[in-house]
């Protein structure tokens, strides 16, 4: 049997971990890696100690928001948010590494994962937000597409 490269085992790693993701709209999750080593992981869900939207319903989906828009009109937090909070909890410098996640990061994301200085961001699916994609380039940060069937990694910026 074939090893798997790091990327497919980094982005293995994110699919794993965005399977506790509570989102009725979708599952994302993320690894923060440096040097192979895995620092910090995330899901998408609502903050600790409040009631998920399993229980509650989407809000996005009553109010009929499209994909990529109005942010702020979510119950959850980000699975790239909850990796760099837990990597602020445990006291671990996230800089110059490199985030694997199962989705394109949106604007506010972005914005985030710029100022904590990560320096490569490495995605399997796309997302709609242009804003983001144009901060990312601005700010010099490298974005990858990797190709689940091929294990092909292709450089988006």
């Amino acid at each position: 049997m074939k090893r798997p490269s790091w990327h497919e085992y980094f982005m293995r790693m994110a699919f794993l971990v965005s399977e506790r993701s509570t989102c009725l709209r979708r599952n994302v999750g993320a690894i923060i890696v440096r040097n192979n080593q895995i620092l910090s992981s995330g899901y998408n869900g609502a903050p600790k100690n409040v009631p998920h939207c399993e229980e509650t319903g989407c809000l996005r989906e009553q109010l009929h928001v499209p994909s990529g828009e109005r942010h702020e009109l979510c119950r959850g937090v980000h699975a790239e948010q909850n990796a760099i909070i837990q990597a602020a909890i445990n006291g671990t410098s996230i800089r110059n590494s490199s985030l694997y996640c199962t989705h394109h990061p949106c604007s506010i994301c972005a914005k985030m994962l710029i100022n904590a200085e990560i320096r490569a961001i490495y995605i399997a699916n796309d997302y709609p937000d242009k804003l983001a994609k144009q901060m990312l380039k601005d700010a010099e940060i490298d974005l990858y597409l990797y190709d689940k069937e091929t294990d092909e990694i292709i450089k988006l910026l």
